[in-house]
């Protein structure tokens, strides 16, 4: 590949970057609103109501955030001192600043990832399990998921992968909580319904920010009683919305674009293969996040970003991340951009 002239900075830290295009600032101005707190709002309960057919749940609550999303869901589900076992690496984990612990009062265990890269398996779960201890042992009530894992470069679980999960945690007597903040990404990478990816799962958190190009949003899904108490922790969390559908027109219209997260992830695998062809160790991402192993990941962002390219460091390297605002003659001028590998 060849770079092309030298524009504005190719932003490839986070599919979170997105801008609301036209359309959907146009929607956004012509929702129709009420004050989602008192009694409703229309645009609102109807993104709700699509994304709870599109997960095949009972009902669907909006909330402005994943994160806050996650912390709901565990809220409802745990008791202080009670253990969650969450797959190593976990968004839960390393990247919602310890609310699972400090507000949810759940003690965390991470588990490997020996179904891949990002997915344990029904037997690390159930060697992790505590049973018959005394009465003050933990206390194991739930299991987190992710879909697709973050840290593990977006690499996705399958529908069987996650069924064996989801079954062995309900025989072990634990709830199930999904964080698909990417799960749209998984199901087009998988080409199956987002729904085959969350099914038996008792709560799901999918988001609306991420690739799909909403300024802001997430939605936390389950059954109907599990949403009327979200909703109520929502509102001690101060994440009460009143005229909500301004942005809920804009979830609405990004998912109606779900089909073309393939562009992305075809980037993705451009800017993979073009890396490895200059001499970098890239695994083949499966989704949109490539994740490049360096000796210095602080250095090479910092070379990157002098040439205009944004990206971000790991533990062990550069992450990138394709998204709706990032085209093919950006991503050729990433890779024009990327020092020799040392």
């Amino acid at each position: 590949m060849t770079a092309p002239p030298a524009g504005p900075p190719v932003d490839l830290r986070s599919d979170t970057v997105t801008r609301p295009d036209a359309r959907m600032r146009d929607a956004m101005a012509r929702a129709e609103v009420g004050d989602d707190v008192l009694d409703g709002d229309p645009t609102m309960r109807a993104l709700e109501a699509e994304v709870a057919g599109l997960l095949g749940t009972a009902d669907a609550l909006w909330v402005p955030t994943g994160s806050m999303g996650n912390l709901i869901a565990l809220c409802v589900h745990l008791e202080r001192g009670d253990r969650f076992l969450v797959p190593d690496r976990a968004h839960l984990l390393d990247l919602e600043v310890g609310t699972a612990s400090w507000l949810a009062g759940g003690m965390p265990q991470a588990l490997p990832w020996s179904a891949g890269p990002g997915t344990p398996s029904p037997a690390d779960l159930e060697r992790a399990l505590i049973r018959g201890g005394p009465y003050f042992a933990l206390r194991d009530r739930l299991l987190c998921l992710e879909n697709t894992h973050n840290a593990a470069g977006g690499t996705v679980t399958t529908p069987v992968q996650h069924r064996s999960l989801v079954d062995a945690a309900h025989d072990a007597g634990l709830l199930v909580h999904l964080d698909g903040a990417r799960l749209w990404n998984a199901a087009v990478a998988l080409d199956v319904p987002p729904a085959d990816l969350a099914e038996g799962a008792d709560t799901i958190q999918v988001c609306l920010s991420k690739g799909l190009g909403a300024p802001v949003g997430s939605v936390l899904a389950g059954s109907t009683d599990f949403v009327r108490e979200a909703r109520r922790l929502r509102k001690m969390l101060g994440g009460g919305v009143r005229q909500g559908g301004v942005l809920a027109a804009a979830g609405l219209v990004a998912l109606e674009r779900v089909d073309r997260l393939a562009v992305d992830h075809h980037h993705a695998r451009l800017l993979a293969d073009a890396l490895a062809e200059r001499g970098w160790k890239v695994d083949p991402p499966q989704t949109n996040i490539v994740m490049v192993p360096a000796d210095d990941p602080p250095g090479t962002v910092a070379s990157l970003a002098e040439r205009g390219v944004l990206a971000v460091p790991t533990g062990t390297g550069v992450r990138m991340v394709t998204h709706c605002d990032v085209s093919r003659l950006d991503i050729e001028r990433a890779v024009a951009s990327f020092p020799q590998p040392s």
